[in-house]
């Protein structure tokens, strides 16, 4: 399967809007909110999480189509470091340690921002170099090869 990557590059700008509300206002619960956000595209697809939702019935019909598609694989795994962090920085928000919440919050705001502001999708660079490392998608054990966009 593959995307629009205009559609990654929007999801990670409101998603950079998101976690920066969330270091300005130390906000555990809107974290958590990003979390599910993040939970839907690395588990469903970027096309039916939220904010490709939102890509797809507002922005995309106003554009003309993508000069080029990219494989939906790395960008999935790239919604699941993304789940990572925001799980790690609700906890410390919630938990009391407020350091941790904003150190992961940061660090994900970082990786979404280069996304949005430069089409560098951090995430997207791991996976590929776990390809290259281990042969196959990290992925591939809990999401179907046929839904990422790679051969089996």
């Amino acid at each position: 399967m593959y995307i629009d990557p205009r559609g990654s590059r929007f999801g990670a700008g409101l998603t950079s809007v998101v976690l920066a509300v969330v270091l300005v206002t130390g906000s555990g619960w809107l974290l958590l909110a990003q979390a599910a956000v993040f939970a839907a595209g690395a588990a469903l697809g970027l096309g039916r999480a939220p904010y490709g939702v939102l890509y797809r019935r507002f922005v995309r019909p106003r554009l003309g189509a993508p000069a080029e598609l990219e494989a939906a694989g790395p960008p999935r795994f790239a919604q699941a470091v993304g789940l990572a962090f925001a799980v790690v920085g609700t906890a410390g928000y919630l938990g009391g340690l407020s350091w941790l919440g904003a150190a992961a919050t940061a660090m994900a705001l970082a990786a979404a921002f280069l996304n949005a502001a430069f089409g560098f999708c951090l995430g997207c660079e791991i996976h590929l170099l776990i390809v290259r490392t281990f042969g196959r998608p990290v992925v591939e054990r809990f999401i179907p090869s046929d839904t990422l966009g790679v051969p089996a």
